[in-house]
């Protein structure tokens, strides 16, 4: 009450229509407020250079492999400008256009003039609830004859049906994988054959992500990570292994345990694109609830961290998040960024394939059924951080790996899958395809099933609708879509009761890729829908209109 109180006293005295009220969840302790700062375009800045991987990742899956406005970096005139103002800038984000700062209300007032700043936002907190331990903790078993002996692992990985990917071959070699975690304590004897490709922390602007708190309030820094890591990653034979195991790795440090665990969405987005640059194929997060929103934003297209996954989507990568453990809670629903469209949001289930009570639900705000599938989350198999024995813990943050690294075994067997196809064949092959919920999603996912899953009769091989971009956009944006073989497709612009506004294409269609704008100038701002449809199927992907 304090605060909210100085803050409305800073905005009257100001003089100016920036209500600084608006900028509470920023607020720090020492009377700063860390805020997202928005630029109106990229004006004089340069492409970032992609090395051959990202070409490849991109190319390999059918994007172009030539930068985009994505990799285009910041304007450094905005830059210097804020450097001149005495701006604190903590974090750049390409995708977002955007820099996150730290700044006094009398500098906040100055942001607000400045001609090239779009518009002004608070730095929102991410916040997720501890994993419940169980008491189940044991020492490293003896190792069994056999490469492939799973150990305490053997129900999580038999229940989505890695086991199988695994003798035939499928491990998640050559897929990189970016974790986005707590921290990571790499120094037990599952990780000795770990392939780390680079490891940074964003909280402290360095490459350790160890622990660096010894308060016995909290878990260590990096309990939480390296119990997740270990779940995907483990290689232990007769004691632990995880889908991944193979894989290579890229781990970001994002949250902040010794503050009540927490992560900031800027550190968040920033670990996206650091692995972005870095080459990732596959996204591991799981994060949680963002204090300061609320179910109507959780609509696919309001929480910064579900716009920077849906980016992320866009530029090849396929993206795996908790669902949440709200589900027993007067929450009840899923956490952002789980309400992302191109997400795979993960629910819990027991070894019984019952639903954990605390795994959170759907629908999303629009009504988009949630999460999308499951994995074990209960009871569920990792190490024991700080010691080098094992334990079970609970959370959808334990099933979030199993089926991230499911992923990266999908992408080792069908490298040129979309994230969009790997996302459709990953839902249509898990055990409630034919009649998904908002508990469940699409059910239990089926790693081998999705491999060997008839894509060819998915509508994503007829059509599809690749990206739309800008989105969120003003007044224009350009979609991009496939077509694989001759047909008859129609493009409509829908808006959000269902009405047709717009018809932009009504025509035979060649194999190939095409491009296409929309000019939203005459409609009202809001949602939209992009609908390509042929006689057989349709397509259908969300838009948002910002004047």
């Amino acid at each position: 009450m304090k605060r909210l109180l100085i803050l409305l006293l800073m905005s009257m005295s100001l003089g100016s229509d920036l209500d600084l009220t608006n900028f509470s969840p920023g607020l720090r302790e020492d009377g700063l407020i860390k805020t997202w700062v928005y630029f109106q375009n990229k004006d004089g800045s340069s492409n970032l250079e992609l090395d051959n991987r990202r070409k490849n990742n991109r190319s390999n899956i059918g994007l172009s492999a030539e930068a985009s406005f994505y990799d285009l970096a910041i304007s450094p005139n905005y830059i210097d400008q804020l450097n001149g103002l005495g701006i604190h800038i903590i974090n750049q984000s390409r995708w977002l256009n955007a820099v996150s700062v730290l700044v006094n209300p009398d500098q906040l007032y100055i942001l607000n003039e400045l001609t090239f700043v779009k518009k002004l936002a608070p730095v929102f907190q991410l916040h997720r609830k501890k994993p419940t331990l169980n008491g189940e903790i044991s020492m490293p078993m003896i190792n069994r004859d056999g490469d492939l002996d799973y150990g305490y692992a053997q129900d999580q990985i038999e229940q989505i049906n890695v086991h199988t990917a695994h003798e035939n071959g499928y491990y998640g070699q050559g897929v990189r994988v970016l974790v986005i975690d707590t921290g990571f304590d790499l120094s037990h004897s599952v990780f000795d054959s770990l392939t780390l490709i680079a490891q940074h922390d964003f909280i402290n602007n360095d490459d350790f992500t160890g622990n660096e708190t010894d308060d016995e309030n909290y878990y260590n820094q990096d309990f939480h990570g390296t119990a997740v890591l270990s779940v995907m990653a483990a290689n232990q034979p007769g004691s632990l292994i995880g889908p991944a195991f193979k894989s290579e790795y890229l781990l970001a440090k994002t949250e902040m345990v010794e503050q009540e665990i927490q992560a900031e969405e800027d550190n968040y987005v920033a670990g996206l694109e650091w692995g972005e640059e870095n080459g990732a194929q596959v996204v591991s997060t799981s994060l949680g609830y963002l204090d300061w929103y609320t179910y109507e934003d959780l609509d696919g297209n309001t929480v910064v961290t579900t716009n920077a996954i849906d980016i992320a989507v866009r530029l090849g990568l396929t993206c795996v998040t908790a669902a949440g453990n709200e589900g027993n809670s007067s929450w009840y629903y899923i956490i952002a960024p789980a309400d992302a469209d191109s997400v795979i949001s993960v629910g819990a289930v027991n070894v019984n394939d019952m639903l954990a009570t605390f795994s959170s639900h759907g629908p999303t705000y629009d009504g988009r059924i949630k999460p999308e599938v499951c994995a074990r989350g209960v009871s569920t198999w990792g190490v024991d951080p700080g010691t080098n024995g094992f334990r079970t813990l609970n959370g959808t943050s334990l099933a979030t790996p199993l089926v991230a690294g499911a992923v990266a075994i999908i992408i080792s067997a069908q490298p040129n899958w979309t994230p969009m196809t790997l996302r459709s064949a990953l839902l249509m092959s898990a055990d409630h395809h034919s009649n998904p919920n908002n508990s469940f999603g699409y059910g239990i996912i089926n790693t081998w099933g999705t491999i060997n899953f008839p894509i060819s009769s998915t509508k994503e091989m007829g059509f599809v609708i690749i990206s739309t971009y800008p989105n969120p956009f003003n007044p224009m944006t350009t979609i991009k879509f496939s077509v694989d073989g001759m047909q008859y497709i129609s493009i409509q612009i829908i808006d959000i009761t269902g009405r047709i506004v717009d018809i932009l294409a009504n025509e035979m269609k060649e194999p190939g890729m095409y491009e296409i704008q929309w000019d939203a100038s005459n409609q009202p701002s809001g949602i939209y829908y992009v609908r390509l449809q042929s006689e057989q199927s349709s397509d259908t992907h969300k838009i948002l209109y910002l004047k």
